[in-house]
């Protein structure tokens, strides 16, 4: 599967898999081969797809060959460089900063949890990195990929262990 975009500093792009393509936002600062805690890009490079997240009370669980686990009010993924969990799903209340899974929103009733600075964890390189559903007018995210929620539906239910995502600028021909 693969992510491109038109120039390294737009927040818009596409998602490819196999034939099919999907519209995207991407973080606001466009995308990054450095990425940095809080500074709003989406990584390039190749990353793996470790998992699925979803909302359960808001969806029909989905068909995905990636491990899936319906989201709680308690999930958390923790942001904080410096806390032994940096990049790692937390349970709320947590004792360090952490985004809550559990959203009012809808951003986050479909996540799929993108392998970047996970295995071996950097500080301040960035957390968090997940494909989810993307707001009606596509707005920027903190560094994420957002679809539409039907296309996400679609996407996750094509993606299967040992996948990767490729992120990087598109190459026109």
């Amino acid at each position: 599967m693969t992510v491109n975009v038109k120039n390294a500093h737009a927040a818009v792009g596409v998602v490819q898999f196999d034939s099919r393509q999907f519209p995207c936002a991407l973080g606001r600062s466009g995308l990054s081969s450095i990425k940095m805690e809080g500074d709003g890009a989406t990584p390039i490079g190749r990353w793996a797809l470790r998992r699925a997240y979803y909302r359960a009370d808001r969806i029909q669980r989905p068909i995905t060959g990636l491990p899936l686990q319906a989201i709680r009010p308690t999930d958390g993924w923790c942001d904080a460089p410096c806390d032994p969990n940096y990049n790692r799903p937390v349970s709320h209340p947590y004792r360090a900063s952490a985004e809550r899974l559990w959203r009012h929103d809808h951003l986050y009733d479909l996540i799929i949890v993108v392998g970047y600075n996970d295995v071996q964890r950097s500080r301040r390189r960035g957390s968090a990195i997940f494909i989810h559903v993307a707001t009606p007018d596509f707005a920027p995210t903190e560094g994420c990929i957002a679809l539409r929620r039907n296309d996400l539906i679609q996407l996750v239910g094509m993606m299967r262990p040992g996948q990767d995502l490729h992120i990087g600028p598109y190459h026109w021909r």
